[in-house]
């Protein structure tokens, strides 16, 4: 061990009593000779510049975390000064003048607030005393230019509204921008001070800060989506496209009637389905393209493909993990074509519990490409469906598939894995690209059944890995902090939903949540009662070390279906081809150990950052087409409540924000119940109002909606609202001061000016 790790060894150690600098290195030389000059640099390294260790008040040094010193990563507010740093141990609030300059997504150094300090308040403050890495060195956003004293200049309005400096840009440093360009900057000099601005470069320029190509453009620059692969890897790609198929040392199952079901639009096909009955319940065949055979470890193909980790899909557009030729090409399982695969054999008794599992190498030739809303259809009509002919060779089995399926789905619901229905759009555009049409997207039998199938074999997988003492690439969810779920609870309660599955003493469980969900399953109140649930649940993410899936409840789960498209599943491949090519040994082990850990961390990080591309992209796409629709009005439901407003979601699934100021003053922000209330008239979670598109910002994708007030009585879930009719739109109160409920036949005529009206009886 070197000096530093020493040290740190000698601190970590639970009998440890401070020690001075003279009385460390004077034990530390007691057991081997250590030079006393880096002994020294070592030490103000340590205390200075990557803040691991500290000195107490008596010069003894202690880990930094025993004085209250901790490293993470600062988020700003959007809304202030202020912002949070999270840490492997908690989250702390920092105050606005304490932030030391840090900017979004900064690494730091936190020290927590000491009792009795003025910014002391929950015991959770703390200030940044160190910023030791950056968290970006380029900004995008719209340019304006203003004259100079030395000619034309710029300032950057940021698109991430948590960049709260100014960002200024020279007359030498503003290239080709021009005013209203959406621009993307390099940052040459970091603020010093909190009125210091940032000093940028104009790199390149995107478009027009109001188009829809540069925000689209802006989106994936933003996200680190890059479209084109190098040179390199595509000459690999072609390749290795290239290589003849074999069935040598491989199971053939091209003479079972194996068949993949997708999509109309997909492409990269990578799982197909086969399944025989038995005496003793079912033989589920779920085979996946053999992707770890053409991306070999450590080559070029290899390694960008770990570096994206994961398609990503658009509306319009696919940014594939591996190039099409192995993606669309060589690796996807289309119909009629010889396909290297890795099969997971899986033997299930009559009630669905798994048996056994078999993984193997092999061999198929799909018989037909199945179509989603094709086979939906024969569900649905049985033999007077139109494409009963088209699947005549493969209908017997895909009736057998589907009386499995329904054996898996009670199985699923009777252990409580809960499923938590997200809505999803489609949105539509025309030939230039442009959105015509959104409509809400629906799943139906068929994508369930694929959808169950796929989880089986993950379960399996997974199951098999750990029973063999492997490493693995798990896919995890943590149980729920027991605050949130608290929360949800009295946010239920408060809707009239029936939440005494949760009244209990013991840690909450996925079937208890699973149960609240069911209360509410055909009712209007279900997708936003889902979706507060998600919002208080963690994320589900990738690790190597095996721990259960909270939302599933399976104790072993991975991802081991999807290797075109997603990293970790290829990782999962690479180490079960490794076992079955008899490549595992002492040190192999380890290797793939430490395989499974950095592939977990990246896919993990490159998860996330293709979801908020995704979702960014639709979001542009929703704001282009409510643009187009500006004074339209809609019915819509409100779908989040804030101190600020609330949002409300069309029936085409597009939010809009319905700022607080537009209802008038007065109003009041309960965030337990996430209701905004002001005498009798109460917003909250599920109700219905009317709106009309007041205006649009594709830039920062966000709508504005203005609240469509009638004399009609609002109904949100158990509450009735009642609207007063003599306010103006700026609010103002009717002169009694009190909001009052309109009769039946005042509201049948509009009232005329300075009048007063009895109620009638």
């Amino acid at each position: 061990m070197n000096i530093k790790e020493q040290i740190l060894d000698l601190l970590s150690q639970n009998d440890y009593i401070p020690l001075t600098p003279n009385e460390i290195y004077a034990l530390l030389s007691s057991n081997q000779s250590v030079d006393e000059g880096e002994f020294w640099r070592t030490v103000q390294e340590m205390e200075g510049e990557d803040f691991s260790i500290a000195f107490t008040k008596r010069n003894k040094i202690v880990l930094a975390e025993a004085l209250g010193q901790f490293k993470g990563v600062f988020s700003a507010s959007s809304k202030g000064g202020f912002g949070f740093v999270t840490t492997d141990k908690e989250e702390f609030f920092i105050p606005p003048s304490l932030t030391f300059c840090a900017l979004n997504s900064d690494t730091v150094i936190c020290k927590k607030i000491d009792r009795g300090s003025r910014f002391y308040g929950k015991g959770n403050e703390a200030e940044i005393i160190a910023v030791l890495d950056r968290g970006f060195s380029e900004i995008i956003g719209t340019l304006a230019v203003y004259p100079s004293g030395k000619g034309l200049a710029g300032h950057l309005t940021p698109d991430n509204e948590r960049i709260k400096h100014s960002v200024l840009i020279s007359p030498k440093n503003l290239g080709s921008g021009a005013h209203g360009d959406k621009v993307v900057c390099k940052v040459i000099s970091y603020p010093k001070s909190e009125q210091e601005p940032i000093k940028c470069q104009v790199t390149e320029v995107l478009g027009r800060a109001d188009s829809q190509e540069a925000n689209y453009r802006a989106i994936l620059h933003s996200n680190g989506i890059v479209t084109a692969f190098p040179s390199d890897v595509l000459s690999e790609a072609q390749d290795v496209s290239e290589e003849k198929i074999s069935a040598t040392g491989r199971r053939d199952f091209r003479n079972d009637t194996v068949f993949t079901i997708d999509s109309h639009e997909a492409k990269d096909l990578d799982d197909a389905i086969s399944l025989k009955v038995n005496d003793d319940g079912y033989t589920l065949c779920v085979h996946i393209a053999d992707v770890s055979h053409y991306v070999r470890k450590n080559s070029k193909l290899d390694k960008e493909a770990f570096r994206r980790g994961t398609s990503v899909y658009f509306t319009d557009k696919v940014v594939p993990m591996l190039p099409k030729e192995l993606s669309n090409g060589i690796c996807s399982l289309n119909e009629g074509e010889d396909r290297l695969t890795l099969s997971a054999i899986i033997d299930l008794d009559k009630r669905g519990n798994i048996l056994s599992c078999e993984i193997v190498n092999s061999i198929i030739n799909s018989k037909i490409k199945g179509i989603y809303a094709e086979l939906n259809d024969i569900l649905a009509k049985g033999e007077n469906s139109e494409f009963c002919k088209k699947y005549a060779h493969v209908l017997d089995d895909f009736y057998k598939m589907y009386e499995l399926y329904k054996i898996l789905k009670l199985k699923s619901e009777q252990k409580g894995a809960m499923e938590l229905d997200s809505e999803e759009t489609k949105i539509i555009l025309d030939k230039d690209g442009h959105p015509i049409e959104i409509v809400k997207r629906e799943r139906g039998e068929t994508e369930r059944l694929i959808e169950q199938f796929m989880l089986c074999a993950n379960e399996a997988v997974a199951t098999y890995l750990y029973n063999a003492g492997m490493p693995c690439v798990y896919r995890v969810h943590d149980e729920p902090d027991t605050e949130k779920i608290s929360a949800f609870a009295l946010f239920a309660k408060n809707m009239g939903i029936d939440v005494s599955p949760l009244r209990t003493k013991n840690k909450i469980t996925s079937s208890q949540l699973a149960r609240v969900l069911e209360g509410v399953k055909d009712t209007e109140s279900y997708p936003i009662v889902s979706s507060i649930l998600l919002r208080s649940l963690m994320k589900a993410r990738y690790s190597p070390i095996q721990k259960a899936h909270f939302g599933l409840s399976t104790e072993y789960y991975c991802h081991f279906t999807s290797p075109i498209r997603r990293y970790p599943d290829l990782s999962v491949h690479r180490i079960i081809k490794a076992m079955l090519n008899g490549e595992i040994n002492e040190s192999s082990v380890t290797e793939y150990e430490s395989f499974a850990a950095n592939s977990a961390l990246m896919s993990s990080d490159n998860e996330i950052k293709a979801v908020h591309a995704e979702r960014d992209i639709d979001d542009l796409y929703k704001s282009v087409y409510m643009r187009d629709r500006i004074g339209e009005e809609y019915e819509a439901v409100i779908c989040s409540v804030t101190s600020f407003g609330f949002f409300a979601k069309t029936e085409n699934l597009c939010e809009g924000l319905v700022p607080v100021d537009s209802l008038g003053g007065g109003f009041y922000y309960d965030k337990d119940n996430y209701t905004l209330s002001r005498g009798k008239t109460v917003y909250r979670l599920g109700q219905r109002v009317k709106i009309r598109v007041e205006d649009v910002d594709i830039s920062s994708r966000q709508i504005s909606f203005y609240l469509i007030k009638d004399n009609k009585e609002e109904r949100g879930g158990e509450a009735r609202v009642y609207i007063n009719r003599s306010k103006s739109r700026s609010g103002d109160k009717h002169r009694s001061g009190k909001p009052r409920r309109f009769s039946t036949f005042e509201k049948s005529y509009s009232k005329p000016k300075n009048r007063k009206h009895k109620r009638r009886k």
